[in-house]
């Protein structure tokens, strides 16, 4: 009851927003396709590819598929074929069943926006040249529902397959789509800066940077705009400039570190040394496995050497050293961590996955890595891919465990059926064939009675219709007549008037309401046929329950060892996949530690001989200022 309860709150949910989601573009007529629907609205892909897989395999197999509910959905559902298993990262069959509506027999806006989904398929495969390719086969009506989207990845494959003029004329006229305010002029920008014209690249990501909005979106792609911005001028010596904009930063943001060190560096270039120390203040005293923060740590005393306060700079020196020396070890033990297997049991403790922040809440669990080292792995695509690739793995080692555990609850219910039901059914059938053989003989005579009566119709025969009192009357007749004329003769003709007078009184009974009694037995009879029915009705229905009795405990047992099999080798399959992918994991943990490690490593070498120019001129100010004295 619970299930079906979610299942119509999802219906409702999807009904409310049937304009802006392609699958409930109808309305909802199909409970079992509004149960995939909801699995897919929680991100839970396999549960809703399994059921879609099953809805849809019903549905083709049936005489008229078009009484089925399911037909007013079914090209969202073969949409939702691809968009599910693209979202659980199945690309080839995604990819399948996608092209197998385009192929199809399908209006020309439903073919476009197939053909969007199988371009956005490869963009996402890092295929750009066949994404594309797929875009041009596009013709004649585009769906509004998608059609700045489709614009927006347009532009996207065209600057990944370094069309950079046409990917900028169509970020150009996406600066005003709704959904897309920023995003458009971002991409404007760096296609127009791959084009050769670094002016109006800078003008337009100058322009992002300054865009009115406060969603987490907007104000992401604000900081990355300026970021971006404000580097490229501080690698043309534009200092100045560059300071403008990297402050445009929130100082809260993803960016904030890497824009406090580059506000930094754009005084520094400028021999504003005092100016930059007040970033490079605020960014040291930030995490320190931040790399930025690394950075800044020997920024600060070569700010202050700068500025001759060489005893400063000395101490800050050893400051970062320290620092340094500890975050080594710290990625040391972290590396250990990693290759002892703790780093994948942290990734799949269930509390983490109900976090957005989850990679940071890493490092709170006991035992866990430095996983703040692993923030900008743990970022990118390949590792996403391949944690989730991990974790659905995961996942699917527990179902089949849980599938298993199923089987087991499946042999029990069968065998408590089996004991329930083996002892009584001998019984019931020997009770059951006596029945059978009584309703065998009153069908027989219910039907040797229909006959009778239906030739009666053509051949009156009244004494048929005697009554049970009039057939008795007329036995004691027939035998005092029978006596009669054992006697020779003897008796009174008075009693043979008086016995013939009786059976005149019989026959004529009879014979009178011949026509009454025919019509009440054709009635008794329509009676009767009813109460067959309805014992034939009480027959097929034993016949089937006992049927089912039988079934419900006979034919399992080949079902259940092939399917044990099945799941016993995808177990076996999934467990060499899942060491293989945990290998992959684990690798990338550790390479990308060690390269922090080395990273900090040179940086404690670069530390160590500025502690030791800093103290010679700090002794070497000292002694001048002595002799001057």
């Amino acid at each position: 009851m619970a299930r079906l309860i979610l299942i119509l709150a999802c219906l409702l949910v999807a009904t409310s927003s049937l304009a802006a989601n392609p699958y409930t573009a109808k309305g909802l007529k199909d409970v079992y396709f509004g149960e995939t629907l909801y699995h897919a609205f929680q991100g839970d892909w396999f549960q809703a590819i399994s059921r879609l897989d099953t809805e849809l395999g019903q549905y083709r197999r049936l005489d008229e598929p078009g009484l089925d509910t399911l037909s007013y959905h079914i090209n969202q559902a073969q949409f939702g074929v691809g968009d599910f298993e693209l979202g659980y990262r199945m690309h080839l069959r995604a990819g399948r069943a996608i092209t197998a509506v385009i192929e199809g027999n399908v209006e020309e806006p439903v073919r476009n926006e197939a053909i969007y989904r199988l371009a956005r398929l490869y963009f996402r495969k890092d295929q750009p040249a066949d994404a594309l390719h797929a875009l041009e086969r596009m013709r004649g009506t585009v769906p509004a529902t998608i059609r700045d989207e489709l614009e927006f990845l347009r532009g996207q494959i065209l600057l990944a397959n370094g069309r950079f003029p046409e990917a900028a004329r169509a970020f150009e006229d996406l600066q005003k789509a709704k959904g897309l305010e920023g995003f458009a002029g971002y991409n404007l920008g760096i296609a127009s800066i791959k084009e050769g014209k670094e002016q109006d690249g800078r003008e337009s990501l100058d322009r992002t940077g300054q865009i009115l909005g406060d969603t987490p979106a907007t104000l992401a792609i604000k900081d990355k705009s300026n970021l971006v911005l404000g580097y490229k001028l501080l690698d043309q010596n534009a200092g100045e400039n560059a300071k403008l904009v990297l402050e445009r930063v929130r100082l809260s943001g993803p960016f904030s570190n890497r824009a406090l060190l580059g506000s930094g560096w754009a005084d520094a270039s400028r021999g504003l040394y005092e100016r930059a120390l007040v970033p490079w203040s605020i960014l040291a005293e930030r995490e320190v496995t931040d790399p930025a923060v690394q950075e800044a740590l020997l920024a600060v005393p070569y700010a202050y050497g700068k500025l001759n306060v060489h005893g400063r700079a000395a101490l800050l020196y050893g400051k970062a050293l320290e620092s340094f020396g500890k975050e080594v070890d710290k990625l040391g033990a972290s590396i250990e961590s990693v290759r002892e297997g703790r780093f994948l049991q942290a990734l799949a403790r269930e509390e983490l996955k109900q976090d957005a922040d989850w990679v940071v809440k890493l490092r709170s669990l006991p035992a866990a890595p430095e996983t703040y080292y692993l923030l900008q792995l743990m970022a990118s695509h390949d590792f996403q891919e391949s944690l989730r690739n991990y974790l659905d793995l995961n996942e699917l080692h527990k179902k089949l465990a849980g599938w298993e555990g199923d089987l087991d609850a499946f042999e029990d219910i069968i065998g408590q059926r089996r004991a329930y039901y083996q002892p009584l059914l001998p019984g019931i059938d020997r009770a059951f064939r006596e029945l059978d053989s009584q309703i065998r003989l009153r069908l027989e005579q219910r039907e040797r009675i229909r006959k009778r009566l239906n030739a009666m119709l053509t051949a009156p025969r009244p004494d048929y219709l005697a009554t049970g009192s009039e057939r008795i009357a007329t036995e004691k007749i027939v035998r005092l007549e029978q006596a009669l004329a054992a006697s020779g003769g003897t008796t009174s003709g008075e009693i043979t008037e008086r016995i013939s007078r009786l059976r005149g009184v019989l026959l004529w009974d009879i014979s009178t309401e011949y026509d009454q009694r025919l019509t009440d037995a054709y009635k008794d009879l329509h009676d009767l046929n009813a109460v067959v029915e309805r014992l034939k009705k009480q027959y097929n229905a034993f016949v089937r329950t006992r049927q089912a009795a039988t079934q419900s405990y006979e034919g399992y047992d080949d079902v259940i060892r092939r399917e044990r099999s099945l799941i016993a080798s995808a177990r076996e399959k999934v467990k060499v996949l899942m060491a293989r992918q945990g290998n992959l994991l684990e690798t990338m943990a550790v390479d990308e530690l060690t390269r922090r490690r080395e990273r900090l490593e040179q940086f404690r070498i670069t530390a160590r001989f500025a502690i030791a120019d800093s103290y010679d001129r700090a002794s070497k100010a000292q002694t001048e200022k002595s002799v001057g004295k």
